[in-house]
């Protein structure tokens, strides 16, 4: 396979990233996040913990799942259909989310939709995940992975543009173009907040299309019943013998903790610079814009960053920029910008809010794919990679609350929401620390050339 020409089916692949991509950046980030906390649960404060709690959940039940949905599959062999079981519940999650209509009760048919969404996404990445080492060379993999990323940020990019223009008002009844809200949507029902989920469903179905038709899938392998079984016992065993892997373990715990912390960065962003700068929802999906298509042109250059020197640098140097931006946006509020004083009407703030979101999106787009590459290094004859990636899933949602936590009793005990956002920083360092511990084989360091 040439080096500078991907094939048909890693470019479908990508495309799967670009099709899931509205999940996380509208509902999970900047539009549908802070419209439930403010107005399906009439308490912020409240709903900011009932939203807690959903995260708590879905992430719950993915990390005690996943491993061994990896395990199954693995003994299976195929991934698409997994694939498409998963990407049916998504859909049907999406369009449940419709009925989030201010201060609706009960709202916990709301919650349900919500975490069946969440916890199918993650299942269909674990797979997705999996099939990365079959699509092309080990010096395209860092390319592939950053190339998905980048796919996927730009879809971000283009599905905000399109809520913005054409969905989400800018304060009065029109949108930023100066028309009325497609479909009739009114404002004061949260309609073009709600509206959301079936827009995340039906771009899904639209663009995952390619990956199901041109994507290689591997050969089908045991029964279902069988496999189950043999799955669950490989599991077992994997875990016996995961901290003989080598770096694999403290990779995973490295990963675990920095991942949480960005987690925690990007699903109490858009909530942050709504308490604390007073942004609306136009402003919120211009930060979206922001912080995606400087995700797109991280992931992108960090894959060749990734390919020329490894995927160690990558995370390191990503991680370290993540700290200086958490530290950036506590000191960042209507009064004060890096402590300086500012005018009440000054734009500074949200100039400096908007550049820190600049910076996140790209960093965030280098470290998610440069982590998967990394993975796939550390596990490469020592696990099944669908397996790997279970765990992966696993060490991502398993302290997947830590965050949400550690920001809700910081936030209670100073009584401050700039504040409330510091223990991200703390686990980043942590990230940090533990990262130097995994050492990677040489050739994961360093390839000959990148591939541009």
């Amino acid at each position: 396979m040439s080096r500078t020409r991907l094939s048909r089916g890693a470019r479908a692949w990508m495309f799967f990233d670009w099709a899931n991509q509205p999940f996380y950046t509208l509902i999970i980030t900047f539009i549908f996040a802070p419209y439930f906390v403010s107005q399906v649960i009439p308490d912020p404060v409240v709903g900011q913990a009932v939203w807690a709690n959903m995260n708590l959940g879905a992430a719950l039940c993915v990390g005690i799942t996943a491993p061994i949905l990896g395990a199954i599959a693995d003994k299976t062999g195929r991934r698409k259909p997994w694939i498409g079981v998963f990407s049916l519940f998504f859909v049907i999650g999406c369009f449940g989310l419709w009925t989030a209509a201010p201060e609706v009760q009960p709202f916990w048919p709301v919650m349900l939709f919500f975490i069946l969404a969440f916890v199918m996404s993650e299942y269909s990445l674990i797979f997705i995940n999996a099939m990365l080492p079959d699509l092309g060379t080990r010096e395209q993999i860092g390319r592939i992975s950053g190339s998905g990323w980048a796919t996927g940020y730009a879809g971000g990019v283009v599905v905000l543009l399109v809520v913005l223009g054409f969905i989400a008002p800018t304060g009065g009844d029109t949108t930023i173009l100066g028309m009325k809200p497609l479909f009739g949507l009114d404002p004061e029902q949260g309609e073009p907040a709600r509206l959301m989920g079936p827009l995340a469903a039906v771009w899904f179905i639209v663009f995952a299309l390619p990956m199901f038709l041109f994507t290689p899938d591997t050969p089908k392998k045991a029964p279902l019943g069988q496999a189950v079984g043999e799955g669950v016992q490989s599991l077992m065993q994997t875990l016996r013998k995961l901290q003989g892997t080598g770096g694999l373990f403290t990779y995973l715990i490295a990963s675990m903790v920095y991942r949480d912390a960005l987690a925690g960065m990007f699903a109490f962003g858009g909530i942050y610079a709504g308490g604390v700068l007073g942004w609306g929802i136009t402003q919120l999906g211009i930060f979206g814009i922001v912080a995606a298509f400087t995700g797109a042109v991280g992931a992108f250059i960090g894959g060749r960053a990734d390919s020329a020197y490894g995927p160690k640098p990558v995370i390191a140097v990503s991680i370290l920029l993540l700290i200086l931006v958490a530290i950036v946006a506590l000191m960042t509020n209507r009064e004060s910008v890096l402590l300086i004083p500012v005018d009440a009407d000054s734009t500074a703030p949200d100039l400096v809010y908007y550049v820190c979101g600049g910076i996140l999106g790209a960093c965030a787009g280098s470290l998610q794919a440069a982590s998967r590459t990394l993975l796939i290094f550390m596990a490469e004859d020592k696990l099944p990679m669908t397996e790997a990636f279970g765990l992966y899933a696993l060490s991502g949602k398993a302290t997947a609350f830590l965050a949400p936590l550690l920001i809700g009793i910081t936030t209670t005990a100073t009584g401050s929401q700039a504040l409330g956002v510091s223990p991200v920083i703390a686990l980043f360092a942590l990230g940090l620390v533990l990262l130097y511990w995994v050492k990677p084989p040489q050739e994961a360091r360093a390839c000959s050339e990148p591939s541009f």
